[in-house]
């Protein structure tokens, strides 16, 4: 699987310690920096790896900054993402297997780098479920998007 990463000020350190762990599980990683602590603005690097997963060029996509919370929010703004924000690894799997997450969102500041790399183990193995009721949500939501983001 190729997976697109990217990080911000609150989040390389993180972003660092997951990039070779992908890589040990044998994915192929392409990581959008940020390499440094100087504050750094979080969408900027959101764009890229969100630019690379709807463009098929990545399967998946990793986003982190301080919370998460500032990196999901930039995520779902991109139609075509469906970008969760977890912090457990219960969520890691049910968001897949329910919501087929396509971009997870880390919080550097609250989610440790042990629990961390067991979320992202999670979240890559878990397929969608292609359950009949997650498929009909997930299309009320595509369509939303469609309402919304691209003003179909």
């Amino acid at each position: 699987m190729k997976i697109a990463i990217g990080a911000d000020h609150g989040g390389y350190r993180l972003k660092d310690e997951i990039v070779p762990f992908l890589k040990s599980l044998g994915h192929e990683v392409e990581d959008f920096g940020c390499d440094c602590n100087g504050s750094v603005d979080y969408p900027d690097y959101a764009l890229p790896v969100c630019e690379q997963v709807t463009a098929g060029k990545a399967d998946r996509g990793i986003l982190i900054c301080g919370t998460g919370i500032g990196m999901s929010i930039a995520a779902n703004k991109h139609a075509g993402i469906r970008c969760a924000l977890v912090g457990d690894t219960f969520s890691a799997q049910a968001t897949r297997d329910h919501n087929d997450t396509n971009v997870l969102a880390l919080g550097e500041r609250v989610t440790g780098p042990g629990l961390a790399l067991d979320i992202v183990k999670i979240w890559i193995e878990t397929p969608f479920s292609n359950g009949e009721r997650h498929v009909g949500r997930l299309k009320k939501v595509a369509d939303i998007e469609k309402r919304f983001i691209t003003g179909e």
